[in-house]
């Protein structure tokens, strides 16, 4: 799953990511509207976390933008405003749900799930090959055979299936995994490659997660 968070706070956006992160989401932030526009227009995310003041472009117009352009992905509005007419605005400028600062995260947490299960897309796997990742159980098989993987594996391996015949780099493997630069390993993501390669291609014949060299790697959908 992943998720854009739009804040121009870096403290707070920082917090958040964490959490996230620590959920096993991949995140994206924005400091200000107009990246927050051109990300949303340029990637796929599953959830967007929206703050209204921003730098600009408000939250407001940037969800109106999103909507104009057909962006249908679920917006949560994250904003200090607590007043019922910028929460009519909020919500009439497309947003799909309004969460009052300060919040509990456990509460942010459960709307995001919430919205994730009236989401159309949580219903769907990610298949590649007989490789399949249930992204609501967050439970992954290769060739119906379960594969047993830790958080931080899970969340690799999605980031690598949703960008699939992508090149994804180290650092964008190090900004979706921010506890992964806590790590004393100097080579952290060559070792979690390694992990999740050797036990989704344990058994099979046809290697799916490939070393770009001096670039980064890749998860086919096709053995080359």
């Amino acid at each position: 799953m992943q998720i854009l968070v739009v804040e121009d706070d870096i403290k707070i956006s920082s917090f958040i990511k964490r959490g996230l992160v620590e959920e096993s989401y991949a995140v994206d932030i924005a400091d200000d509207g107009d990246e927050a526009v051109n990300l949303a227009l340029l990637n796929h995310y599953d959830i967007i976390l929206l703050d209204i003041m921003l730098p600009y472009k408000n939250g407001i117009d940037v969800c109106k933008t999103l909507r104009d352009n057909a962006i249908s992905t679920p917006i949560i509005l994250l904003t200090a405003r607590d007043k019922l007419q910028d929460k009519i605005d909020g919500l009439d400028s497309g947003a799909n749900d309004y969460l009052t600062k300060p919040f509990e995260f456990d509460e942010l947490l459960a709307r995001i799930r919430a919205h994730l299960r009236a989401s159309d897309k949580i219903n769907k796997a990610i298949i590649i090959q007989d490789l399949v990742l249930d992204t609501k159980l967050r439970e992954v098989k290769r060739a119906n055979k379960k594969i047993k993987l830790t958080v931080k594996e899970y969340a690799l391996l999605e980031l690598l299936a949703l960008n699939k015949n992508k090149i994804v780099t180290e650092e964008m493997i190090l900004e979706s995994l921010q506890d992964l630069e806590q790590s004393n390993v100097s080579n952290v993501v060559s070792v979690y490659i390694y992990r999740v390669r050797n036990k989704i291609n344990k058994d099979s014949e046809v290697k799916l997660i490939k070393t770009i060299r001096g670039a980064g790697y890749k998860l086919m959908d096709v053995d080359v």
